[in-house]
């Protein structure tokens, strides 16, 4: 991929990102998947970490390698000619320099980094360490002249960590640092309440992204809360594992 297509991509994956009308993101795992999604007329798309070590039949939580995940997502972006961003975990120990060239070597021009260390015990990032992460990782991608876009999740509310009454606040506190440090999406990833993400989104300084369940989840509710981007984690390809279920049963 051209370094013009790249540039492009990312910046149309960048322009997407509107609070109260949010960009849907299909999460697929491969070439089947993403063209499945570009099909349906998804103007975008995300890689999960999840299911694509499902599909390798490796472990989530970085169970697979960055070269496992890069050599999937190789074949996804060679099938579909949208922008693609990709859940790069907590980077798989990997150097900023690395990841970011990793993944514009594969066509991708958006990762989600996240704050819990699996390679270390599954140790959260202390505030300061992964919003210096956030800014490596912008630093590379400015030297790479490719904008790409960087979406800082905290995983506080789905470790329930610490007191849940003050989790919002260390959430809002967490993410402001990423967006300090060059972050263009901030993720608290989990199921909140409408209020919550009320909170979230207008507390927030930059466009939130929020997980949606693709078969119950209406998805007109996402806009009036405030939200800019929605992903499915790897609840689409559960979706489809239910379903495929229901077909062979039938032939048992």
């Amino acid at each position: 991929m051209t370094d013009d297509v790249l540039k492009r991509h990312a910046e149309e994956l960048l322009r997407l990102h509107q609070p109260g009308n949010p960009v849907i993101l299909p999460t697929v795992w491969d070439a089947w998947s993403a063209k499945l999604a570009v099909d349906a007329g998804f103007a975008a798309l995300t890689v999960g970490s999840h299911p694509v070590a499902d599909s390798i039949g490796k472990p989530d939580n970085e169970g697979m390698t960055f070269g496992d995940l890069t050599t999937r997502v190789a074949q996804i972006t060679a099938a579909v000619d949208v922008p693609v961003s990709v859940d790069i975990e907590s980077g798989y120990g990997e150097a900023p320099t690395r990841l970011i060239e990793g993944l514009l070597d594969v066509g991708a021009v958006g990762l989600n980094i996240e704050d819990t260390v699996h390679g270390e015990g599954g140790r959260l990032r202390s505030v300061g360490e992964h919003a210096e992460l956030v800014g490596a990782l912008r630093a590379a991608a400015d030297a790479s002249g490719v904008h790409v876009v960087v979406n800082a999740r905290t995983d506080l509310f789905l470790r329930k960590d610490g007191d849940e009454g003050d989790r919002v606040d260390r959430a809002i506190a967490r993410l402001r640092r990423a967006a300090e440090a060059g972050a263009d999406v901030l993720y608290p990833v989990g199921r909140h309440e409408p209020e919550t993400m009320r909170r979230l989104t207008s507390e927030l300084p930059l466009p939130v992204n929020a997980i949606g369940i693709p078969q119950t989840d209406d998805p007109a509710s996402f806009g009036p809360l405030g939200v800019a981007r929605v992903s499915f984690g790897p609840f689409w390809q559960a979706a489809l594992a239910e379903r495929a279920d229901e077909i062979l049963r039938r032939w048992r």
